[in-house]
């Protein structure tokens, strides 16, 4: 990289920072209310809150929880609002629409802890690791949490990361694929994998801990191939 090249990277970074929220960028000091709103976020979404099952009450702090689930139709007794039978653009409308409050929660959940310097906190605290096991900034740490609960809103967060300049798209290719390998972990693992519980011959949490393992190295894996065989494609980050 040339000193032009250089002097232009410099101007853009400089340029993100001044147009970006500085709750977002780690401008401002990550002090006690910031760790405690990022500590806060990640028991929030990762469902810690709900795991008491003698503390119903406390599943008012849990991100699933508190997304709800869609009633039936009263009718069939087993449908929900999507039907049964649906097929091609309608139903995938109907899909896409059931995504919705999930994703506007997340978003909302996630500018409220922004506020409170959750972000900053989390770009301050987990880049150090983040960013040489992946090569992302700590910043999408919440998100990557997020992903282990709902894959929807795991997405959209990442999205708007990098709508606000805040990852690129060779970060945000790694990060992609670290939610896509084994997505909704934890929903999934519990939701669907309880059918073979029964036949495990390991404790549950060996095979949970298997899939969280392996997220990572697929993204590293990925990681290898953007920086070998695809690295002319991302190497101004675009």
């Amino acid at each position: 990289m040339n000193s032009e090249e250089k002097q232009e990277k410099n101007k853009s970074e400089k340029l993100m920072q001044e147009q970006t929220d500085p709750g977002l960028t780690g401008q401002a000091k990550v002090g006690v209310v910031s760790i405690l709103a990022l500590l806060f976020g990640i028991l929030f979404f990762a469902g810690f809150f709900a795991s008491f099952q003698d503390m119903k009450w406390m599943k008012a702090f849990d991100f699933q929880a508190l997304s709800g689930t869609f009633g039936t139709i009263k009718t069939v007794g087993k449908d929900t609002f999507l039907g049964a039978g649906g097929v091609s653009a309608r139903a995938g409308f109907l899909f896409a629409f059931s995504l919705l409050p999930s994703v506007m929660f997340a978003l909302g959940c996630v500018e409220v802890l922004a506020h409170f310097g959750a972000l900053r906190a989390a770009q301050k605290l987990m880049t150090p690791l983040l960013r040489p096991l992946l090569g992302v900034p700590g910043i999408v740490g919440l998100t990557l949490i997020t992903d282990m609960q709902s894959t929807d809103a795991g997405a959209a967060m990442t999205k708007e990361l990098y709508d606000k300049g805040l990852i690129d798209k060779k970060e945000q290719t790694i990060i992609a694929a670290w939610q896509y390998s084994g997505a909704g972990m934890i929903s999934n693992f519990f939701a669907s994998g309880s059918a073979v519980f029964a036949l495990l011959a390991v404790p549950l949490i060996i095979p949970l801990l298997i899939i969280f393992i392996f997220k990572f190295i697929g993204a590293i894996y990925v990681r290898i191939m953007l920086n070998t065989f695809f690295k002319e494609d991302f190497r101004r980050g675009e």
